[in-house]
């Protein structure tokens, strides 16, 4: 599909899942636009639960959204075409083009969707190629390119980057030790076709000082006969996490932090980088809280979305992490819900079409919320997916914007209407209930609205409030002038550590 004529795609491979395909890839992309290239970034197929909604409304993998702002282009479902979303039990919604386009199951996926998904990238190339003739594509590649029981029907690793001739990095992370295996271990397993893809190797998250690892890239290069491009050094800024499971082993210093704000990690947890925000917040302390632990007394509980909502809320009920919500709650705290986590708030929940499954075997169609907000929810079959500007009603009147992904509707039970009250100034978005003595209980559909600055902070001041602590000033940026910052910082690193020359064939 390249051409001589055009710039030579780059890929970055792993060794591994968490190897930092993801962050290498953002670096890529931002030091060429620095260098006056025209970056277009991509990855075939991504399974994650951490999506973004583009103008379209079409959804796709966050991390690809990132590589967009670092190349300084608005984010595309086109630059990840095929997104897997786990809904549990083995199975996951597909995304193609960023639109639902089913459910697979894990035993027959390469049989009823390898020729789709394959098309739906192929597609997706061609979209997005259409936006600069003469861009270059920056892949990022998933897992490992080297599972061998999957390889025949490999879709966005080894397969793409033939179909493409691109130069290749393959990424080892040394921080979890066996950084030779790895390398060695997966080059032995590539085909001799494939193996000339691999430009160079990369070892990332190294500590330490460097010269100590001089004889170790001497070795590697001897046995492996290609070239180590750098070795990127442990980065102590909160980027981005690349899975969920990331979130737990955050350990954030915060010395001036003031308050601490509980986030409970579902089992079917969706769209953590909501919270990317607040860990930037250098007075609050995000505390990830799973089922079965012990809540405490935190100034702030957040209930995060769900791709699974019913059964994560049975799961809640189950460790006794809602009765805990609950006796929060009654003494005067404050909770707030973010969509899955807004219809657990409410009274019940009804999924008439089973599209949650079978309700943990309940036989009606229709569950009990946690009661904290009188609301009722139905789950349709029309999937809402769109981007929202809006004007917040509370905790202050601002401008603020954000990205719906759901299939539920929420209404508010008929007869307490004055009781609740609408967060912004579409009524259906999001409620807020002031609760007894101090706290209120809140939600919304809106994802991405801690990154509204000013009314982060205000929400932020809610909590102070009960503390007793003086407010935090209002008139800040939006979060993306701070994820800006990191991408530029994460840029400098790559460039000063990252030997690039042979990979571009200068």
């Amino acid at each position: 599909m390249s051409s001589h004529h055009l710039p030579t795609p780059l890929m970055i491979l792993g060794t591994s899942s968490g190897a930092g395909k993801s962050l290498m890839t953002t670096a890529l992309c931002r030091v060429l636009k620095r260098r006056g290239e025209f970056p277009l970034p991509f990855k075939g197929q991504n399974m994650s639960n951490n999506a973004w909604v583009d103008e379209n409304g079409g959804e796709m993998a966050y991390s690809q959204a990132v590589q967009a702002w670092a190349s300084g282009l608005e984010p595309m479902s086109y630059m990840n075409p095929v997104l897997l979303k786990p809904k549990g039990d083995s199975t996951s919604e597909v995304i193609h083009l960023g639109h639902a386009v089913g459910t697979a199951v894990s035993e027959t996926y390469y049989e009823k969707w390898f020729r789709p998904g394959w098309f739906a990238i192929k597609q997706g190339l061609l979209e997005l190629q259409s936006i600069n003739q003469a861009g270059r594509l920056i892949l990022e590649g998933a897992g490992s390119p080297v599972e061998v029981n999957l390889q025949r029907r490999d879709l966005t690793n080894l397969r793409l980057a033939q179909f493409l001739r691109a130069n290749c990095i393959l990424v080892a992370d040394i921080e979890r030790g066996g950084v030779f295996a790895q390398i060695v271990g997966t080059l032995s397993l590539l085909r001799p076709v494939e193996k000339s893809l691999i430009k160079g190797l990369l070892i990332n998250r190294f500590r330490g000082r460097q010269e100590l690892f001089d004889e170790g890239i001497a070795w590697l290069e001897k046995q492996t006969g290609i070239p180590i491009l750098g070795v990127v050094p442990w980065l102590n800024d909160c980027f981005p996490p690349e899975d969920s499971l990331d979130l737990l082993e955050r350990n954030t210093l915060k010395p001036y932090a003031e308050i601490e704000i509980a986030v409970i990690r579902l089992p079917s947890l969706s769209n953590f980088s909501d919270f990317d925000p607040l860990e930037t917040e250098p007075s609050v302390k995000v505390r990830w809280v799973e089922p079965g632990a012990y809540l405490g007394k935190p100034d702030a509980v957040i209930l995060p979305g769900s791709k699974q909502t019913i059964r994560d809320l049975s799961i809640l009920n189950k460790s006794g992490l809602s009765d805990q919500l609950k006796s929060y709650t009654k003494q005067g705290g404050i909770v707030f819900g973010i969509c899955g986590g807004l219809q657990m708030l409410g009274r019940t929940l009804e999924d008439p079409l089973r599209l949650e499954g079978d309700l943990g075997g309940v036989n009606s169609c229709r569950i009990q919320g946690l009661d904290l907000l009188p609301l009722h929810t139905v789950f349709e079959e029309k999937k809402i997916s769109r981007k929202r500007k809006l004007i917040s009603q509370w905790p202050g009147l601002f401008p603020i914007k954000g990205f719906e992904i759901h299939y539920g509707i929420t209404n508010i039970i008929k007869g307490n209407s004055l009781l609740i009250k609408p967060l912004t100034d579409d009524s259906s978005l999001g409620w807020y209930v002031e609760n007894t003595p101090r706290g209120t209980i809140s939600g919304t559909y809106l994802h991405g609205i801690f990154d509204n600055g000013s009314w982060r902070r205000s929400w932020l001041n809610q909590v102070r409030k009960m503390k007793g602590l003086a407010n935090l000033p209002i008139e800040i940026t939006n979060h993306y002038e701070h994820r800006e910052k990191l991408i530029n910082s994460l840029a400098d690193v790559f460039e000063d550590n990252v030997e690039l020359a042979p990979l571009l064939g200068e």
